[in-house]
C-alpha cells in the first residue's frame, strides 16, 4: 500500500483526500440540519491538500490557514443567513474544520493518521443519540472517576523519576505507578461498561463487566445476596463464576502488556483454565430451570486515589519481599509471597513477578509458577469466602466451576512446562 501511494504520489494524496471527505460527507449527508453534505466534505478535503501543496511549492504557511478561514467563515456565515431551528450548526462547523485539517495531513504524508481519524470523527458524528445517551447516564461518581484516573495517568506518572532504587534494585516509582495506571484503567473500564449497560443489564453483562471492575467485590456482593434471597442462589453463582472467570482475562491483558515475552507461557496457561472455565459455566448455565435477571450490583470508583495508593504499596511490598524472599531462600520464598499475596490479590505479585522476570532476577519457569500459586490461592479464597457468606447451597454451585479453572490451569501449566 506505501509503495501504491509512493508511486502514484501526488495524485494519491487527492485521491485519499477524496475518499476522506467522502466518508464524513456520507454522515452529514444524512442529517436534515447539516448545510454540508458529500460534495462540500469531499471538496473540503481536497481544499486542504491543495492547500498544503500551495504552501509547499509557495513557501509561504499562512496561505494554509488562510484557507481554513476562508471555509469556516462560510460556513459560520451560511448558518447565520438561515439558521435552522434548534440546531446552532457547530457539529458541522467542527466537522468542516477537521476534515480541511485532515486534507493537510495526507500531503504531509500523515496518511494513517488521517484515515484513522477521519473514522473516528465520522463514528462520533454518527452515533450521536447513542452519545446523548451516555452523558445522560453518567453520575457525578462517574465523571469524578474519569477525573481521578486522568491525575492519576497525567498528573502524578509523568513527575516520577524513572529509576531503579532499593536492594535488587527492585523498586522503581515511575515503574510502579505504571502498574497502577494499568490496573486501575482495567477496572475503570470495567466499571463504564457496567455503567453503560444500564440497569436492565443480563446476568452475563454483570458477571464479566463486574469481574473486570473486582471478582472480589462482585463475589462478596452476590454472596450476600444469595443469603438474603435463597432464591438467588443460582444466579448468584453463574455470576461469582462468570466474575472469577474475567480474572484470567484480566491476566492475560497484563501481561501482554507489561511483559510480551512471557505472554505465550502464561497465555498458555491461562487458556487452560479459561476453556475448563467455560466449559463448567456452561454445563452450570444449562442446569438453571429458572433464570431471573441478576440483582444490580454497586461497585466503588476503582480509579479513586486512595485505592491507587493503597494498590501501589501493596505491589511495591510484594515486589520487594518475592526479590528479597527469592534471594535469600529461592524459589520457596518466591511462592510463598504468591500464595499469601494471591489469597486477595492475583494483580500484584502477577506484576511483581513480571517485572522481577524482566530485570533477570526470575527465569520464566519461575515467573508462571508464581502466577499459578496466586492465581490457585485466589481461586481457593474466592470459593471460601462464597461458601462462608451464603452457606452450603452456593458452595455446591461455585466449588465445582472454581475447581474445573484450577485443574484446567494446572495441567496448562505442566504442558506449558513440557513445550518449553
Amino acid at each position: 500500500m506505501t509503495d501504491f501511494i509512493d508511486t502514484l504520489w501526488p495524485a494519491s494524496a487527492f485521491l485519499i483526500s477524496l475518499a476522506i471527505g467522502l466518508l464524513i460527507g456520507l454522515e452529514r449527508e444524512r442529517s436534515p440540519a447539516a448545510k454540508a453534505g458529500l460534495r462540500t466534505f469531499s471538496l473540503v478535503a481536497l481544499a486542504g491538500t491543495l492547500g498544503a501543496l500551495l504552501t509547499e511549492l509557495t513557501g509561504a504557511p499562512w496561505l494554509l490557514g488562510a484557507g481554513l478561514l476562508v471555509l469556516g467563515g462560510m460556513m459560520v456565515a451560511s448558518y447565520m443567513r438561515a439558521p435552522w431551528e434548534g440546531d446552532p450548526g457547530t457539529t458541522t462547523i467542527a466537522a468542516v474544520v477537521v476534515c480541511y485539517g485532515l486534507g493537510a495531513l495526507i500531503w504531509y504524508r500523515y496518511v494513517q493518521l488521517a484515515v484513522m481519524l477521519a473514522i473516528l470523527a465520522t463514528i462520533l458524528l454518527y452515533f450521536k443519540g447513542e452519545l446523548h445517551g451516555v452523558t445522560e447516564r453518567l453520575t457525578r461518581k462517574d465523571l469524578v472517576s474519569v477525573l481521578q484516573f486522568a491525575v492519576l495517568s497525567f498528573v502524578i506518572l509523568p513527575v516520577l523519576p524513572n529509576e531503579d532504587y532499593g536492594p535488587y534494585s527492585a523498586l522503581n516509582p515511575h515503574q510502579i505507578w505504571w502498574m497502577v495506571v494499568l490496573i486501575s484503567g482495567l477496572s475503570l473500564a470495567g466499571y463504564a461498561a457496567l455503567r453503560l449497560a444500564g440497569p436492565e443489564r443480563g446476568t452475563v453483562v454483570t458477571g464479566l463487566f463486574g469481574g473486570a471492575v473486582s471478582s472480589t467485590a462482585t463475589t462478596l456482593a452476590f454472596a450476600r445476596n444469595s443469603r438474603a434471597d435463597p432464591g438467588l442462589t443460582g444466579i448468584a453463582a453463574l455470576v461469582i463464576l462468570l466474575a472469577n472467570w474475567v480474572v484470567l482475562v484480566r491476566i492475560g491483558i497484563v501481561t501482554a502488556v507489561v511483559m510480551p515475552s512471557l505472554w505465550p507461557k502464561v497465555a498458555l496457561m491461562l487458556a487452560g483454565g479459561a476453556v475448563a472455565g467455560l466449559v463448567a459455566i456452561y454445563l452450570f448455565w444449562r442446569r438453571l430451570h429458572l433464570k431471573p435477571e441478576a440483582p444490580a450490583l454497586e461497585i466503588g470508583n476503582p480509579a479513586e486515589l486512595k485505592a491507587a495508593l493503597t494498590f501501589g504499596g501493596l505491589y511495591a511490598g510484594v515486589l520487594f519481599a518475592a526479590a528479597w524472599l527469592s534471594d535469600a531462600v529461592g524459589n520457596q520464598g518466591l511462592y510463598a509471597v504468591a500464595l499469601v499475596s494471591g489469597l486477595t490479590d492475583v494483580d500484584a505479585i502477577t506484576l511483581s513477578s513480571l517485572r522481577l522476570f524482566g530485570i533477570g532476577t526470575l527465569q520464566a519457569e519461575q515467573a508462571t509458577t508464581a502466577i499459578l500459586i496466586a492465581l490457585l490461592a485466589n481461586i481457593a479464597f474466592k470459593a471460601g469466602l462464597a461458601a462462608f457468606i451464603s452457606g452450603a447451597a452456593l458452595a455446591r454451585r461455585v466449588v465445582p466451576g472454581m475447581a474445573a479453572v484450577a485443574a484446567g490451569l494446572v495441567a496448562a501449566w505442566g504442558l506449558a512446562g513440557q513445550v518449553s
